[in-house]
């Protein structure tokens, strides 16, 4: 498994998956490759809360809330990935998934001063109410009628999953910017290719 460099642009965490569970799933990049971890630390846990917009601060987050998050991330993986493929999950994963959702999720709340009115950081147990929260967004997508749209990237290198909004319902790729502009340059490379080598 690859644990990039804080500075690795690989570590850029993508929120392309048009839900939070999707977004979490995808901090595991790669999976049917070289595996990236993009929440190598508790302090890399700690950013994806702050630029998923759970929380306006970066929290504290301990090796156990970090361990925990990992586990519970594979297992909204295998449960989505089983949803979408009409196969029955885990009954481990849906235990595991059930208690993180069972417990107190984000409570946003605002505070007001002088310079206008701000959501505050919540206090406790943040890691595991953000756990919380990405549990009760996964249950209502796979126990819903938009589980037939989260599909996985067509690129093979990629393994991102994310909820295909398109009104035609035929997205490839998890996005044009990312796997679907490398597709269409190998496509166009392969052509150009094949035409040279014609007589």
């Amino acid at each position: 498994m690859t644990m990039p460099d804080a500075d690795d642009a690989v570590l850029a965490f993508p929120f392309i998956g048009g839900r939070p569970c999707l977004d979490f799933v995808a901090t595991l990049g790669k999976r049917h490759s070289v595996p990236v971890e993009r929440l190598p630390d508790p302090a890399a846990f700690g950013r994806w809360i702050v630029e998923a917009g759970l929380q306006p601060e970066e929290p504290t987050i301990s090796q156990e809330a970090l361990a925990a998050a990992r586990k519970l991330r594979e297992a909204l993986y295998r449960l989505l990935t089983s949803a979408r493929n009409g196969q029955s999950p885990d009954p481990a994963d849906l235990t595991e998934i059930n208690q993180a959702a069972a417990r107190p999720d984000l409570a946003p709340q605002l505070v007001h001063s002088g310079a206008g009115t701000a959501m505050r950081a919540q206090t406790g147990d943040v890691a595991s109410a953000v756990l919380a929260t990405v549990s009760r967004d996964a249950v209502l997508l796979v126990g819903g009628p938009l589980v037939d749209r989260v599909k996985e990237c067509e690129n093979d290198d990629c393994s991102l999953l994310f909820l295909d909004d398109s009104q035609a319902r035929r997205r490839r790729w998890c996005s044009m910017e990312r796997c679907g502009n490398l597709a269409k340059i190998a496509g166009y490379r392969s052509r150009n290719r094949g035409a040279r080598r014609k007589p």
